[in-house]
Order: C-alpha cells, then sequence, then structure tokens
C-alpha cells in the first residue's frame, strides 16, 4: 500500500518537497491558505485536503516548511491546529528555520495531544530542494526520526540525526552563518575582479574549481556572473529572517561574531535598496552600487555608502 506523506505549507521549499516525495512513489495530500500553493500541489500529482488537520488525520507523517513563528503557532495550536487533530502517534517534522522557543512551544503542545514533533531544518535552498539536494538536521524523538528514515530519503541526500530536541535547529543557525559569510565573500570576489577589469564569466570559470572556491560561489557566482537574481531560490527577505535568529542566538549565548555581523550589513542594504524579493546573490549589485561600479559600462556611478544602506 501507497504510504501517505502530508505536507503543511507548500512554498518553494514545500513545493520541492512534495514533487520528490510523489516522484518516489509517495502519495503526498497537503494543505496551505494561499490558493496559488495549493495549485501548486494539484500540479505536481499530489492532493489538497481541506484543512490542517485533516491532513494529520490523513497522513502518520506530515512536514511543515513555513514561513514564520506565527505560521507555526496557528498550524500547531490555531483553530484548525494539527492538535485537534483525531488520532494520536502522528509525527510532524517541522524543517523551518525558526526561533527555538517556537519550536518547543510547538513541541509541547504536540506532546500534550499525544503527537510527535521532530526538528528537522534543511540545508539548503529552494534550487537544491528541487534535486533533492538537501541535508536533513534532524532532533528529536530518535525513534520517530528512523521511522521518517524512507521519506527523508526520497527528498534528500543526506540525513544527520544530531540528538535532542533543538540540536537540529541550532546546527542550521551555524550552517546559515557560514552560508551568509560565503555568500557575500562571493559576491566580493566578483566585485574585485570586475572592478580590475575582468570578466564575470571568466572570473567564475577560474575560481568555481580552484583552492578559493566555495559551495555558494558554485551556486550563487553564476547568478552573480549573470546578474540573474529574478527567479529567487532564497530571496533577500526570507535570509533576513533567519539573521535575526542567528544574531539574537549568538546574543543569548554572549558569543561576537564580528565576520558574520560584517556580512550581516550586506543583506540590510540590499533590503534598505530595494533588493528584498531578490535573490540572495544580488548582493553582489549591491556591492557594485555601493562602490559606484557600473559593470556594462565601466564608468562610476553613484556611489552608496554603507550608512546610507
Amino acid at each position: 500500500m501507497t504510504e501517505i506523506i502530508g505536507m503543511l505549507g507548500i512554498g518553494i521549499m514545500g513545493s520541492a518537497m512534495a514533487r520528490n516525495l510523489i516522484k518516489a512513489g509517495f502519495a503526498v495530500v497537503g494543505y496551505d491558505p494561499v490558493p496559488v500553493a495549493r495549485d501548486r500541489l494539484v500540479d505536481l500529482g499530489g492532493k489538497v485536503l481541506s484543512s490542517l488537520k485533516d491532513v494529520m488525520e490523513t497522513a502518520a507523517i506530515s512536514f511543515a516548511s513555513l514561513p514564520s513563528a506565527a505560521a507555526l503557532a496557528e498550524v500547531v495550536e490555531g483553530p484548525a491546529g494539527v492538535v485537534g487533530a483525531r488520532g494520536s502517534g502522528q509525527i510532524l517534522i517541522e524543517c523551518s528555520t525558526l526561533p527555538l522557543s517556537a519550536k518547543r512551544a510547538a513541541l509541547a503542545a504536540m506532546a500534550g495531544a499525544g503527537k510527535i514533533l521532530l526538528d528537522c531544518p534543511v540545508s539548503g535552498t529552494g534550487a537544491q530542494a528541487a534535486t533533492g539536494d538537501l541535508v536533513i538536521l534532524g532532533s528529536g524523538d530518535e525513534q520517530a526520526f528512523a521511522r521518517c528514515g524512507p521519506a527523508f530519503a526520497a527528498m534528500s541526500r543526506r540525513q544527520v540525526y544530531l540528538g535532542r530536541f533543538g540540536t537540529g535547529s541550532i546546527m542550521k543557525y551555524i550552517a546559515n552563518h557560514l552560508v551568509t559569510i560565503h555568500n557575500a565573500a562571493a559576491a566580493e570576489a566578483m566585485l574585485l575582479g570586475m572592478k580590475a577589469g575582468i570578466d564575470p564569466g571568466l572570473i567564475y570559470d577560474t575560481l568555481a574549481d580552484s583552492a578559493a572556491t566555495s559551495r555558494m560561489f558554485q551556486m550563487r557566482g553564476p547568478l552573480m556572473r549573470d546578474e540573474n537574481y529574478d527567479n529567487p531560490t532564497a530571496t533577500i527577505r526570507t535570509h533576513l529572517k533567519d539573521l535575526a535568529i542567528i544574531s539574537g542566538f549568538a546574543a543569548e549565548l554572549e558569543c561576537t561574531l564580528p565576520v558574520y555581523a560584517a556580512a550581516e550589513q550586506l543583506y540590510r542594504a540590499g533590503d534598505e535598496l530595494g533588493f528584498a524579493a531578490r535573490d540572495t546573490a544580488s548582493i553582489c549589485a549591491v556591492l557594485e552600487r555601493m562602490n559606484g561600479f557600473d559593470r556594462h559600462s565601466g564608468a562610476e556611478a553613484p556611489t552608496v555608502s554603507s550608512s546610507q544602506s
């Protein structure tokens, strides 16, 4: 019998997960309050149910990919939240990058309703999710994590069990700390080469397979090279949400992160300059503006100082 998997939230990440689960032979049911998202699931071959509770009552295992702590609270404890679903023992796999306090509150509510919440953020972008190139950073009930193994394998290339609930989120904060810095470094390197008169394509081709490369340079370097920022797999707006979480977590630990703090300012400048809905690779364009550089004409453009941005 085909196993049914639930999907709560069918955005960029959720729809990519659903596509790979369906491709692997799972039946996927889901719900999203946004009509376009629901249509997306139907187009993929999934089935839209009428509520969050219906999904939880239909599927023994469900994934949640949500944009905010408020969304998680609504999914779990809202008027139509999953804690009100009939039955017990259902597993909800929370894949979002959210504050630990929000996930722990959801864990308590789920446990009180006889259901299991796993904290399993994913490392990877929407583009990586589309090809199953994700790493699951799992934490929580170990037996439940093992039970979800086939579903994880269908939509990721690696699954890491990290122990007690919340460790997955902490590891995701660390991963996004590195992503933040590596993406900024890639943009800065592209700018330095272009200002020196080197074609961006040559910069990318030379460095992508060198000791200087990084996964972010390999993934976002082509977007910076081509100024292809309008089909985002991760927006500056979404990344700023993650940055606030990382900064708050580091502050709780009284851990100073000077390199991260410097990189963070580029994303904030991008938001102020109107790049919020564009791919995070667009911080390359932000740096070009800050440096008064026009790559097409070679002329100096009006400089935007970091204090203005």
